[in-house]
């Protein structure tokens, strides 16, 4: 009787929490949009390189409300939103602009289970676009700016033993009305820009630690020494901690070493390596546990993935990309990371991954993800489904830059006038947590710190400094953008036909976009009118498919170049020049026939 009226009450609660849901608006939406749960919103882990085994998911139904930048916290919150979606976005149940003299106001409650007595609680968040003032029982705890990277805070001080904790969160994102990186956020989507994602868009979660814990790990490869190395951060460090680290391959222990820690990272040998590629994409699994005075302070699981980025002059004298020391053309897609129901977040993380599959049934082996970053299980899903990964910053400042192509033209001062200090500056260090955030995932082999020109600046500096956070990647200073002699890669865009006008015998050259195929299927369409492509329409997927592989065939007449990127892997509200319907109904190509014309050419130009 008693499992019946638990039973009955948790039925209620759910009928209860999805009355007050539902997609908001009546735009198409991916097959996944039916399956979100606001009981159980994105239930996966969302760090897979530092994971511990307990924590406490905060995503679901929230009160919100919206007021005016001058405006307290509300005295009560009439409306409800569904995090971790944008409050733009369909799946947030809101589907609203909010502009830069507006503010977001998120308030939920939550728990501290019983058995993290004694423990510090972590709070944190996958990432809010863009300022976030955090507080919890009433008490202002911090704020963080940026809109892709994570970021967290120890909130054990300010919580009440006992009782229910109130969080509250307000968040201010201008958009495209201030300095700040937002990729293509726009209060005005058109064409080849698109709809604002405002405040909380990746996970909420807690989780409990010892007050010294792991607050960080950076993993490196090394093929040629047949080693990983791994530096583990500790917060609140001491001379007496030392970290166990383990490597695994399918469950048995191949390695294993117990060091000191400090500034620099430690070695643990890898034994007959078997290596990371996008045929064969292996993953081995890490143990790390932290020691001190002989006591286990924190135990996280993490893997990594055994590949080498790297370019050499072939014996033709041309530069090129190579994986684990063997010439590979990277053949590519560019990936705006868009869906027509949550904007920057996809439904479930079946949805996350679903682009990524489609592309390896396709014969692509790289994705381009354009000036936006993802959350960190969409990374983990390109590192064990296989796929290279060049990745944008993105760009910002209202100034789509100079588009000349003035190619040795000596570094000066800055490129883009416009860009002020406080906006350098800022960039520079949301730029930072991106590359700090995603340093240890095999699959990211590329940089790319500008995009067209659009807010680039001191070019040169830039592209040192990236250089200098990670020697260990490919840098390719501006895609398409401002040309000048730094970094690694000479990065053309031409449209749609393939062309590389410019050359440089130092560098890789790479085509970085080309393409943009427009075919607007019925029923599918985010609009109905004014739909976008950079080649004129297509009436049929035959057409589309013809097009393609006569662009494929353009490619192999193109000399000395190491990579192209095709636009796109899906259309995006109107423009429509995607592989793949907006909402992910209808793949517009014929897939055999694409991914033998792919598998072909990646063939002949790695040779």
């Amino acid at each position: 009787m008693k499992k019946k009226l638990l039973m009955a009450i948790f039925v209620a609660i759910a009928t209860t929490a999805n009355a007050q849901w539902k997609p908001a608006g009546d735009k198409i939406k991916t097959p996944w949009a039916e399956k979100v749960n606001p009981q159980n919103v994105l239930p996966e882990y969302p760090r897979p390189l530092l994971e511990r085994a307990e924590w406490q998911n905060l995503n679901g139904l929230w009160n919100f409300a919206i007021s005016s930048l001058q405006d307290e916290k509300p005295a009560v919150f009439e409306g409800r939103i569904l995090v971790p979606f944008a409050v733009e976005s369909s799946l947030s149940g809101v589907q609203q602009a909010v502009d830069a003299s507006q503010q977001m106001w998120y308030n939920r409650s939550f728990t501290i289970p019983k058995q993290w007595k004694d423990k510090h609680i972590l709070l944190h968040f996958g990432a809010v676009d863009w300022k976030a003032e955090v507080f919890v029982n009433g008490v202002f705890i911090g704020s963080h700016t940026g809109g892709y990277a994570p970021f967290s805070f120890d909130i054990s001080p300010f919580l009440v033993p006992g009782e229910k904790q109130e969080l509250t969160v307000k968040v201010w994102d201008p958009t495209d009305g201030y300095f700040q990186p937002r990729g293509k956020q726009v209060s005005k989507p058109a064409n080849i820009v698109y709809t604002a994602v405002s405040g909380i868009w990746q996970t909420v979660w807690i989780e409990p630690v010892d007050e010294k814990h792991i607050a960080s790990l950076k993993i490196l490869p090394d093929i040629d020494k047949s080693a990983v190395s791994v530096k583990v951060d500790v917060l609140n460090p001491s001379p007496e901690d030392y970290a166990e680290v383990k490597l695994l391959k399918d469950g048995k222990i191949v390695s294993e070493k117990k060091a000191v820690l400090g500034d620099d990272a430690f070695e643990i040998a890898v034994p007959d390596a078997q290596l990371w590629t996008p045929d064969s994409p292996f993953l081995y699994d890490l143990e790390i546990t932290l020691f001190s005075k002989g006591k286990q302070r924190d135990k996280v699981k993490s893997y990594c993935g055994m590949r080498k980025i790297s370019m050499l002059r072939d014996n033709k004298g041309v530069m090129r990309l190579q994986l684990n020391n063997k010439n590979l053309f990277h053949l590519g897609v560019l990936d705006q990371g868009w869906y027509p129901d949550g904007l920057y977040t996809a439904a479930t993380d079946e949805a996350l991954a679903s682009d990524i599959v489609m592309l390896k049934k396709l014969g692509f082996n790289m994705i381009r993800k354009h000036i936006k970053v993802e959350p960190a299980r969409w990374y983990m899903h390109c590192d064990r489904l296989g796929i290279l990964v060049w990745q944008d910053m993105p760009s910002g400042d209202n100034n789509w830059g100079y588009h000349g192509i003035n190619y040795m033209r000596d570094y000066l001062d800055e490129d883009v006038p416009k860009n002020n200090a406080k906006a350098r500056d800022n960039y520079q260090k949301e730029w930072k947590e991106i590359i700090d955030n995603l340093y240890s995932y095999p699959s990211i082999v590329m940089w790319i710190p500008f995009n067209e020109g659009w807010g680039q600046f001191e070019t040169a500096k830039i592209a040192e400094w990236t250089k200098s956070q990670d020697p260990s990647r490919i840098l390719n200073p501006a895609s398409g953008g401002n040309f000048y002699h730094t970094g690694d890669v000479l990065d053309m865009h031409h449209y749609p036909e393939p062309e590389m006008y410019l050359y440089d015998p130092d560098r890789v050259n790479v085509l970085g976009e080309y393409g943009g195929i427009g075919y607007a299927v019925n029923e599918h369409l985010w609009a109905n009118e004014e739909n976008f492509g950079y080649e004129a329409l297509k009436q049929s997927s035959k057409e589309v498919t013809d097009k393609y592989i006569d662009l494929l065939n353009i490619l192999k007449s193109l000399p000395k170049f190491s990579a192209s990127v095709y636009t796109q892997v899906s259309d995006v509200e109107g423009e429509v020049n995607g592989l793949v319907t907006y909402d992910r109904k209808v793949i517009k190509i014929d897939e055999a026939a694409v991914k033998k014309a792919n598998q072909d050419i990646i063939r002949q130009l790695s040779e």
